[in-house]
């Protein structure tokens, strides 16, 4: 298990500043200082290891007990390992307590509802995970840092003010809330990757033609926008952190050390519930001995 105070480094604490440029995106130490590479993978996949088979057995109780629902939501720039993320992490969780729902350029549909119509239908229900693949967070991101998209939501001109991002972290804040008090556990985390390390995976996929299918001409332009996008995060981070949602900024130059970080995060959440199995009453109990006994007396 990688030790607390260690996992508490990477929480941006309610009220507090989010500086990515403090955060290194290629922190390389997981319980114990790595001496290279191949000693810091394996750490990492053996603390991944751990943390999966905790959260396999937490989550079984998640399900069974029925009362509280964990809404997870990745955020991050191009190529910083969403879906690795999800596909390792939540590789051996029951299927039927987990989903995963991705949000990319809006329907017309959707443009003409709120902004946070679409992840309010896709909020979790009881028992179960959900795994937001980008959020409403994109809202205050994307649309931040290119503000003529605001003018395809729809939007009376005269709600479109200085304050508009302000006003919608007051927004995600209230929504967040709500599903908080209603017994959704919210855990958020921003992958944080490098501008060097993403040139390295976008250079991976071009050349790799098994990796083709994964590239966008977009993705490379949007790197012309990487230091707007940091300050939307930065702000975004520093507005959104809150006791009953917090954000975690998970260093991912690294994926085994990303993800051995979050799979811990998660176990470690749903086992502070405190949850146990559902216990039966005494009506139930009868059954129970009675169909035992019935089976017991078979041939």
């Amino acid at each position: 298990m990688i030790d607390k105070k260690l996992v508490s480094r990477f929480l941006i604490r309610p009220g507090s500043r989010a500086s990515l440029h403090r955060r290194d995106p290629g922190w390389e130490e997981i319980n114990t200082k790595a001496t290279s590479k191949k000693d810091l993978k394996e750490k990492a996949q053996a603390a991944l290891s751990e943390s999966l088979e905790d959260l396999r057995r937490e989550q079984d109780v998640l399900w069974a007990a029925d009362q509280y629902s964990l809404l997870i939501v990745l955020q991050a720039m191009d190529a910083a390992g969403k879906d690795g993320m999800i596909k390792h992490v939540m590789s051996g969780v029951n299927p039927q307590g987990c989903e995963v729902r991705s949000f990319k350029q809006p329907s017309s549909e959707e443009l003409d509802h709120t902004f946070l119509w679409r992840t309010m239908k896709a909020a979790p229900e009881r028992g179960k995970i959900c795994i937001f693949n980008r959020s409403h967070y994109e809202d205050v991101l994307v649309v931040r840092v290119h503000p003529e998209l605001l003018g395809k939501t729809g939007l009376p001109a005269d709600k479109i003010s200085k304050r508009i991002w302000d006003e919608r972290f007051d927004d995600i804040k209230t929504y967040e809330r709500h599903l908080a008090r209603n017994g959704t556990k919210i855990l958020k985390f921003f992958l944080h990757i490098s501008k060097e390390e993403q040139k390295k995976r976008f250079l991976d996929r071009l050349n790799d033609p098994s990796k083709h299918w994964k590239f966008s001409a977009a993705d490379v332009a949007e790197r012309k926008h990487w230091e707007a996008y940091q300050a939307a995060y930065e702000q975004m981070l520093s507005a959104t952190s809150t006791s009953y949602a917090p954000w975690y900024v998970i260093p991912s130059d690294s994926k085994w050390v990303a993800r051995a970080l979050v799979a811990e995060i998660v176990a470690r959440t749903i086992a502070d519930l405190k949850l146990t199995y559902p216990k039966v009453d005494k009506t139930k109990r009868k059954e129970l001995d009675a169909a035992r006994r019935a089976l017991e007396r078979e041939a």
